[in-house]
């Protein structure tokens, strides 16, 4: 069974990774547009995309475009392969999981809402 990832595996981050992971090959996408997906402050997000940063998931780009600085972003080929590899490992976890729980409710009977109501109880 795959194993979670620690890094990714915090919301943030896996907001983040989410959200990269759509982009097709090697395209990118503004701190301005990521910051609005997990509702996160400036600082909250750099603080995470420093963490993905440094652990080789995603490409921090710094530009200026006309005499504003810009950051673009982008996940790495090894972020991807650890993003699908944390996915596996949480389908893994939850699969099993709801197959049990379709078990259960297919072996509850299955009777006339209306007339399964009881009472309600009076209070002693």
């Amino acid at each position: 069974m795959p194993e979670l990832d620690s890094i990714i595996h915090q919301p943030a981050r896996l907001q983040i990774m989410a959200a990269l992971s759509e982009l097709i090959g090697s395209r990118e996408v503004d701190f301005t547009f990521l910051r609005t997906k997990p509702g996160l402050t400036d600082g909250n997000l750099g603080a995470h995309l420093l963490t993905l940063e440094e652990a080789g998931y995603i490409k921090v780009k710094k530009t200026l475009v006309g005499r504003r600085p810009k950051t673009f972003l982008a996940i790495t080929a090894q972020g991807r392969k650890a993003f699908e590899s944390h996915v596996a490992a949480l389908e893994a976890i939850i699969k099993p999981g709801r197959s049990n729980c379709q078990a259960n409710e297919s072996a509850k009977p299955v009777g006339n809402p209306a007339s399964d109501q009881s009472a309600p109880e009076k209070p002693l």
